[in-house]
């Protein structure tokens, strides 16, 4: 079976734009494919954390992927950090890297406007990582949106020139383009992102939930309740497009060109629908939280199963360089 590889940071509380955008999407791929899912804590290091929330941040995103419907039995789950091998081939990895690669890279360009204060080595290798991350289990494919395909390209080409130097070790992963609605923040204006608080929990009771969903940013344009909006740039009609069933979609699109219905209307019923779909997965995670002993054995076998994989490619690995072993 092919297998995919894909990893999520335990930086912050898992949000609507992690879920629409990737965990839901990975849940659909486990009937297809060998699917390797991955806490990266060392890549959160990159930038300043809550050292005393760290190790409870990564059991509630491991325990969020189980609720989402990623159990043991579909996949594996595990923290980074707990196989080693990854940062052994990232350090190999970076001597086959040129610099003029990673100064290119729009994240890295970003990630250091945003932290200026500290631009370290770790925000300049994270793609290398990454590559590392997915080429240590040979996956093929990795699901990603439009803003991860560059570094896709990176740890193909990191692949490519690996193989053209020690011999032919480590695939050419490919992306598997997301064809998931780009949700922005409760704002209207950014990704959605804990760090610019405009993001809507996925465990957030419905309450917090529904507040933030009232406030958020709709067409700027319609200013009045009688005003005709144009939901192709409306948020709320992009989370729609995530929730809610082709039909509603339909009448939501003329009820708000026609001004039929309000902005709260139109709110009321996405409301409903997300609450259908993330409901469960509430449940199953506060129940989840009532037991994070089982969450911890998981994310412990995954690192065991994975770290066997791992353990191999770097045997070979280290054949194809030529140290002493």
């Amino acid at each position: 079976m092919k297998r995919i590889f894909s990893g999520i940071q335990p930086t912050g509380e898992i949000h609507l734009g992690n879920y629409v955008g990737a965990i839901r999407n990975w849940v659909t791929l486990t009937d297809e494919y060998d699917c390797i899912f991955c806490v990266v804590d060392y890549h959160a290091i990159t930038v300043e954390y809550e050292i005393a929330e760290f190790r409870k941040r990564t059991i509630e995103t491991a325990l969020i992927l189980l609720a989402c419907g990623l159990p043991p039995e579909k996949c594996k789950i595990f923290v980074q950090s707990h196989v080693p091998e990854h940062t052994e081939l990232a350090w190999i990895f970076n001597c086959v890297t040129p610099i003029g690669e990673l100064e290119r890279m729009t994240q890295f360009k970003d990630k250091s406007k945003q932290h200026r204060a500290n631009i370290n080595m770790g925000l300049m290798g994270y793609p290398v990582l990454q590559a590392a991350d997915i080429l240590i289990y040979k996956a093929g494919f990795v699901p990603v949106g439009e803003d991860q395909v560059q570094h896709i390209e990176l740890s193909r080409e990191v692949a490519r020139k690996f193989n053209a130097r020690f011999g032919d070790v480590f695939p050419e992963p490919q992306a598997l383009l997301s064809i998931a609605p780009k949700i922005l923040g409760v704002d209207g204006g950014a990704k959605m992102s804990k760090t610019l608080n405009n993001y809507i929990g996925l465990l957030e009771d419905k309450e917090t939930m529904w507040e933030k969903l009232r406030t958020a940013v709709t067409d700027v344009n319609r200013v009045r309740r009688a005003d005709p909006g144009n939901p192709e740039i409306c948020n709320i009609y992009t989370i729609h497009r995530a929730f809610s069933e082709n039909q509603i979609l339909l009448d939501v699109d003329k009820g708000c060109r026609a001004a039929g219905i309000g902005c709260i209307d139109c709110k009321k019923m996405l409301f409903k629908n997300m609450l259908a779909e993330l409901g469960p997965i509430r449940e199953k995670a506060l129940s989840l939280m009532e037991d994070t002993d089982y969450v911890i054995d998981v994310i412990r076998a995954g690192a065991r199963d994975c770290g066997a994989i791992a353990k191999a490619t770097m045997a070979e690995t280290r054949g194809a360089l030529g140290v002493l072993v």
